[in-house]
């Protein structure tokens, strides 16, 4: 739903290219979360299967760039929503990499909270009608940049590679590049030293092709292969069921599939939101095959999906949708054990080339030069929000992958990105904030 393709589509901007800036050695962040991994199809933390309780997060929307990340007043504000919602996950589409994040990243990991982070903004993303151009060094430097900036805070759950590049059949020739994004950050992730952080595609709500993209993203050399594939999915519109809604055979459709599968987008409001859905996301007869959805969207920015308005004053006013969606994640524990998960994964073979399927096989576009040396360099300062865009800047790709080229054949130190005030000591500030945020929800809780 949350789209940054058709203002990307329009920056046509050149960009010089700046060295890397000298980084220094950063420690892993401290925090009360232990790191999310991947086994087999499904997510855990530690020994325990994870599912994702969350909602997009982007006050603003796409038409007003705010890294909500940034700001420790307004995150403490909504930190405390979340809580009282029951979520442990929150997705931002947006961010200024280089901001200083430390404090709400530990304002959330206080709360319990993981992040689901976009690394693309609207100036320095993939082009679904021009991809090739816009696969440059330029581009990767500052989705580099980005998991600099978040690579070293333990409650970093996931990065999405992109977000609905492809939107319909006539868009699919654009997945081979996203599909060698998605390459280029768990090389660079792994170059650089960082733990394994989870990279997947976030793809639209398309049924002629989401099957398609889902095997694309789990076929090939394991170098090229996605750590979870995640999905927008607004076909369960209340009232409805299991079977009516299509996610019955969505589960059967996605049964061997060897990945971690969650919904992305969620929330169909069609009709007025119960958020029926959710009894059955976190049910036995999905738990095998997804591992729990974020619900679209936190704030209402005038799509009436928001479950709360952001009012002049900066105070929040719950919606319907609120209270629909707390009752219903309230009444809906997660299944005990494993849910019936997939261990051993497993590649998924390519889909043939077809009329709603415009890629054949699986080769990519290889890295660009210049950003195959930042895997030993690392990328430096990033572009934040106000940079002139990647769109045209040159330094594309010059030919085709050769296979495993994406593997890590040189695993580097950990660094810390050159985003300002960044510090390897971890503040206990943001805790006492955080737990402030919450004793006044749950004060205004109890007064409900």
């Amino acid at each position: 739903m949350k789209t940054i393709n058709a203002i990307a589509a329009l920056a046509a901007a050149t960009s010089v290219y700046a060295a890397p800036s000298p980084t220094e050695q950063l420690e892993a962040r401290a925090s009360s979360l232990t790191a999310i991994t991947v086994k087999g199809n499904a997510f855990f933390q530690g020994n325990n299967r994870f599912y994702i309780r969350g909602v997009d997060y982007q006050p603003g929307g796409s038409s007003k760039l705010i890294d909500p990340l940034a700001d420790s007043t307004t995150c403490t504000r909504d930190i405390a929503k979340f809580t009282k919602l029951g979520l442990n996950t929150v997705r931002v589409y947006t961010v200024d990499n280089t901001a200083n994040h430390d404090a709400c990243m530990s304002a959330l990991a206080a709360a319990g909270m993981y992040l689901v982070l976009d690394v693309n903004t609207p100036l320095y993303s993939i082009n679904r009608a021009t991809p090739a151009p816009s696969y440059n060094s330029v581009y990767l430097k500052n989705i580099f940049a980005t998991i600099d900036a978040f690579a070293n805070y333990t409650n970093t759950l996931a990065f999405f590679s992109g977000n609905e590049v492809i939107n319909d059949d006539s868009t699919t020739p654009a997945a081979p590049y996203v599909k060698a994004v998605t390459r280029d950050m768990r090389q660079y992730i792994g170059s650089r030293g960082y733990r394994q952080i989870p990279v997947g595609y976030s793809a639209a709500d398309v049924d002629s092709n989401r099957l398609e993209m889902a095997q694309y993203m789990n076929c090939g050399p394991d170098d090229e292969r996605s750590d979870f594939f995640a999905f927008n999915d607004y076909s369960w519109c209340d009232p409805s069921s299991f079977k009516i809604s299509g996610w019955e055979q969505k589960v059967k459709n996605f049964t061997s599939y060897g990945l971690p599968i969650f919904l992305s987008e969620y929330g169909c409001n069609t009709n007025a939101r119960e958020f029926e859905e959710v009894a059955s996301l976190y049910s036995k007869e999905m738990t095998s095959v997804y591992s729990g959805g974020l619900v679209y969207e936190y704030s209402e920015e005038g799509s009436k999906y928001g479950l709360v308005t952001i009012n002049s004053d900066g105070t929040i006013t719950e919606g319907a949708d609120f209270a629909a969606l707390k009752t219903a994640l309230a009444g809906t524990a997660s299944p005990t054990g494993d849910g019936g998960y997939n261990s051993t994964g497993g590649a998924s073979g390519c889909p043939p080339k077809s009329a709603n399927w415009e890629v054949s096989g699986d080769s990519l576009p290889a890295i660009p030069s210049a950003a195959a040396d930042m895997m030993k360099t690392g990328a430096g300062k990033g572009f934040g929000l106000t940079g002139t865009g990647s769109q045209n800047a040159g330094g594309t790709s010059t030919g085709t992958a050769t296979p495993g080229s994406g593997s890590v054949t040189a695993t580097g130190t950990a660094k810390k990105s050159s985003a300002p005030g960044r510090q390897p000591s971890f503040d206990k500030t943001p805790i006492f904030i955080a737990g402030v945020a919450i004793a006044f929800s749950l004060f205004g809780a109890c007064l409900l």
